[in-house]
């Protein structure tokens, strides 16, 4: 038998992972949303004008089969202190402001954070330090992310992850990659015309967003730049240029040795805000 937990914001009851359409906060899907289930129907299904209905997609995906075990399995077994509690169990799609000035990409969901909570960087200790920088530097309206209903809301910008789905230690494939592409790909030709700056957390996102600016036309410098703390990076479109800044993950690897501090963090997210023209 299926077990109903209370979602922690709402109380409603949901399985473990949510199906779409049950009225998760937040949950883009209903329940005849088209489901990609190989790497060429994510290539059909990406092609949309409409960013929600594009959420909506990424949100059911099934077609990395490791990852799509992983995730429903973590969303069953549950880390022993969140027992109690519903996981989101699906891949998470982007989230944040449709037309961003800032954008941030990372690497992909935390099997016991977004992959519980159903919304990026929310609900892991990751999320703690990045959404506490965010509202520190004025873009985002609280310091903290605990689940989708809690009323957090991001200042001019978006965040999308390069993969969509919890992969074990943190560590797709490179054919996971590639198959999950397209939906990143799709996400940014649907923004891009009004983002100013893209912050890279990490050499994942620094590769995935040079290689999707790419994808779409934009010209990247040569030699090609490297990924590193504070390294800066120009874009260029038909018509204007983006600014890519790199920055360490905040990943408890980075932030319990102190590779990454709160400055650190700071320095770039602000640089972001002022690139972006979001005042604090």
């Amino acid at each position: 038998m299926t077990e109903l937990l209370p979602h922690p914001a709402t109380g409603d009851l949901f399985a473990s992972p949510v199906p779409p359409g049950t009225g998760w906060p937040g949950d883009p899907a209903v329940a005849d949303t088209p489901v990609a289930a190989t790497p060429a129907a994510v290539r059909r299904l990406a092609r949309t004008e409409d960013l929600g209905e594009l959420d909506a997609r990424v949100s059911v995906c099934r077609a990395c089969p490791r990852l799509v075990r992983w995730r429903e399995d973590v969303a069953h077994t549950k880390r022993a202190s969140f027992a109690t509690q519903p996981y989101w169990g699906r891949p998470v799609p982007g989230w944040g402001v449709s037309d961003p000035r800032v954008l941030v990409v990372g690497l992909a969901p935390a099997a016991n954070g977004a992959n519980r909570t159903g919304r990026i960087f929310t609900g892991d200790r990751s999320g703690d330090w990045l959404f506490a920088s965010l509202h520190r530097v004025g873009l985002a309206t609280q310091g903290t992310s605990l689940h989708a209903a809690d009323g957090l809301e991001l200042v001019g910008t978006r965040m999308i992850a390069t993969v969509r789905c919890a992969p074990p230690q943190n560590k797709p494939s490179v054919a996971e990659r590639d198959t999950c592409a397209p939906w990143i790909s799709a996400e940014l030709a649907l923004v891009v015309d009004t983002v100013e700056v893209v912050v890279a957390l990490g050499g994942f996102g620094w590769d995935a967003t040079i290689r999707s600016f790419a994808g779409l036309g934009w010209e990247v410098e040569r030699p090609r730049p490297r990924f590193g703390h504070g390294a800066e990076a120009r874009l260029a479109g038909p018509d204007r240029e983006v600014t890519l800044l790199g920055c360490y993950h905040p990943s408890q690897q980075n932030t319990f040795t102190g590779r990454l501090t709160e400055p650190m963090l700071d320095d770039v997210l602000r640089r972001a805000a002022v690139l972006g023209r979001i005042d604090p």
